[in-house]
């Protein structure tokens, strides 16, 4: 899956939302259902009426889809989905590809004819909280003016005559992300009164983790004491940005200067967080960063420059 300021158009590309959530395998083998993260963590305790569902599929079946939480303004939440036991929100599992259907290997065959299958022969015989991911009949123009007004994170465009590719980028599934937000590892923070005043950012460019933003805002007292608890055992005595410090503060003082440094305390950069941004500045840096949610669910160095 490659990123892209324009969808593609033309009559051999569809269109769905992108959905903020967990992607997931579901599979039933043997008789046994399980939800499998796409770092292979089993989610199946963790999202148990999805996992009991998911037992409806034939027997030797493979699904992909995303974990979703809806909430009650009918969108996507990924802060209600980390904190789904104590939301209000509904727990969905969207599907939008058949991998294996009763043994047989289906990744080859084109995402038309998937895609056939799967409503066909997959959600016929399943019920909520499993859906289907819909594909959207609209241009590219009208469906982003749709997600922009809306609040949604983006849409994707996918080539029918594609193939599963697990891993790889082939430009025939392209990302459009519409309102910004992505991964990025934590690798230190400002203490303040027993917590934290603010968490420093950054991705991977190789072996280099490279700081671009400080992120105070979007926490509560609840994701604030949550994330705080888990720096413990993470403390080093070594700054782990190879970009830092930085030469000053910046146009909108959103540099990490070696006075800011003297503050900070610094982690082995293992946690992984989703933050939300206007842009990111031709300085590498991010403007108007806010915290949206832990993601356990993703590895650290999967974090790239290319995915921003």
């Amino acid at each position: 899956m490659s990123g892209s300021g324009a969808l593609p158009e033309g009559p051999e590309w569809a269109y769905e939302f992108k959905l903020d959530g967990y992607r997931a395998l579901g599979l039933n083998i043997g008789g046994s259902s399980r939800l499998i993260s796409r770092n292979a963590k089993d989610l199946s305790a963790r999202f148990p009426d999805i996992t009991a569902a998911l037992k409806r599929l034939p027997d030797e079946t493979v699904v992909d889809g995303e974990v979703v939480a809806i909430n009650a303004a009918g969108r996507p939440s990924f802060s209600d989905l980390e904190n789904y036991q104590t939301s209000s929100a509904s727990l969905f599992y969207y599907l939008f590809d058949l991998l294996i259907y009763r043994g047989k290997d289906l990744r080859q065959r084109r995402l038309k004819e998937q895609r056939a299958t799967l409503e066909k022969k997959i959600v016929s015989r399943l019920s909520e909280p499993i859906r289907l991911s819909e594909v959207l009949v609209a241009n590219p123009r009208e469906l982003t003016e749709l997600v922009r007004s809306n609040g949604l994170e983006g849409l994707i465009a996918k080539r029918m005559d594609s193939v599963y590719e697990s891993g790889k980028r082939s430009g025939r599934w392209v990302k459009l992300r519409v309102n910004r937000s992505q991964e990025f590892v934590i690798g230190g923070y400002v203490p303040l009164s027993g917590s934290f005043d603010s968490i420093a950012i950054g991705y991977y460019d190789g072996d280099d983790l490279i700081c671009v933003a400080r992120v105070r805002n979007g926490f509560v007292p609840e994701s604030r004491a949550k994330v705080f608890k888990l720096f413990r055992g993470l403390e080093i005595d070594k700054c782990p940005f190879a970009n830092l410090p930085e030469p000053r503060e910046g146009r909108w003082g959103e540099g990490f200067t070696a006075e800011d440094m003297a503050k900070g305390r610094w982690l082995r950069p293992r946690l992984v967080v989703r933050v939300g941004f206007a842009e990111l500045t031709p300085a590498n840096h991010l403007r108007h960063s806010k915290f949206i949610a832990l993601r356990d669910d993703k590895k650290a160095r999967e974090v790239r420059r290319d995915r921003v």
